[in-house]
């Protein structure tokens, strides 16, 4: 079951993290993923507190812990998961490498280290190739998960961010809408939020042609929402 609370901003959102979560009842072994903005010492103490174990991505507003793991031996640590896809006119090849990490890094809880790179090419521009290479740290050790796992788990939380949040970064263009006043942008989060729900039960893929194609005739969102 999917669940929200509002927030008045970006920044906002790390506030809002443990309020989230204690609409859960029970969060005993269940495996939390958050981007890079909740990589946040208070959130980790917090699940420990609730029995969750937690993956968190690494960047840039954590620096010191960010260079602390591109400094770990990667080159001599072996590819533990891989896997490609095609879509969108391009093809991706995403690789994990995966550390324990009991000491040297600063941070609470931290079991093991991993290393994602995403290499990206356009199937008409075959010899281009563009790599990303992101971190995350996890309490989880070895023997309480595979692998493959981990790389799935992080892989599920990317395919949110690009099913949901690229949707309203790029269909709706939400960072420029001009609705900023009262409680305006959430209503319009909302009734985003709701518009990409619906077109999804119905199998739908391609958000933004979906959004054309109702667009054409006001009827085919009133059946799309079982109105007549």
């Amino acid at each position: 079951m999917g669940r929200g609370t509002d927030v008045d901003g970006k920044t906002n959102e790390i506030t809002r993290f443990a309020p989230l979560l204690d609409q859960l009842s029970d969060l005993r072994d269940t495996v939390v993923t958050a981007d890079a903005l909740h990589c946040q010492r208070e959130h980790v103490a917090y699940l420990a507190e609730r029995g969750a174990h937690w993956i968190l991505t690494v960047k840039g507003n954590q620096p010191s812990l960010h260079a602390q793991l591109a400094r770990l031996p990667w080159r001599a640590v072996p590819d533990a998961a891989r896997d490609s896809d095609r879509g969108h006119g391009r093809r991706e090849i995403r690789t994990c490498k995966i550390l324990s990490i009991s000491a040297g890094i600063d941070f609470p809880h931290a079991a093991q280290a991993l290393q994602i790179r995403r290499r990206r090419r356009r199937l008409d521009q075959p010899k281009r190739f563009t790599t990303e290479t992101v971190y995350a740290i996890t309490d989880l050790h070895v023997h309480q998960a595979r692998p493959e796992h981990l790389a799935g788990w992080i892989r599920g939380h990317w395919s949110i961010e690009n099913k949901v949040h690229r949707v309203r970064d790029v269909t709706y263009d939400e960072d420029r809408s001009q609705i900023r006043t009262g409680t305006g942008p959430q209503v319009m989060a909302s009734l985003r939020n709701a518009a990409i729900g619906a077109l999804r039960l119905t199998g739908v893929t391609n958000i933004a042609a979906a959004n054309r194609h109702h667009a054409r005739d006001s009827n085919r969102s009133l059946a799309l929402l079982d109105i007549t």
